[in-house]
């Protein structure tokens, strides 16, 4: 009797110790700030951690938008506003950065490699054997 395959993934479960409420805000111009309230597990606050503070936002590319996500430095609401920019355009570099490294990588893992020399294939051209991708 052959195994069906849902029955070897991982269960997905919740830790009821990490479980926050979350509240969204927006200017519906920049971004989204998103505040993650941290709750017990009867929805009440959990005073023993910290409030967590998340900016979104999207860079447009040619592929089209990009969706950007970092942590806000802020021990409130005001604080996350302020630290908003920097965090936004620091993870708009570091998005840039990484789509470069990629561009990179992929032009360079094209090999085409050289066959003897005087491997000849039909009508004269060098022959230097298949493309291969590291």
């Amino acid at each position: 009797m052959s195994e069906r395959p849902d029955d070897r993934l991982p269960e997905p479960k919740m830790d009821a110790a990490s479980l926050f409420r979350e509240e969204i805000f927006t200017d519906r111009k920049a971004g989204i700030i998103r505040v993650l309230v941290p709750v017990k597990t009867d929805g009440s606050p959990d005073a023993s951690r910290k409030t967590v503070y998340m900016g979104e936002a999207q860079m447009y590319t040619t592929m089209g938008a990009l969706p950007l996500s970092f942590e806000l430095e802020g021990d409130n609401l005001a604080g996350a506003v302020v630290a908003y920019a920097a965090a936004a355009k620091q993870a708009v570099e570091q998005a840039v950065r990484e789509i470069q490294e990629m561009r990179r990588q992929a032009s360079s893992s094209l090999v085409i490699p050289q066959g003897p020399v005087g491997n000849l294939g039909p009508g004269g051209v060098p022959g230097g054997g298949k493309i291969q991708l590291r």
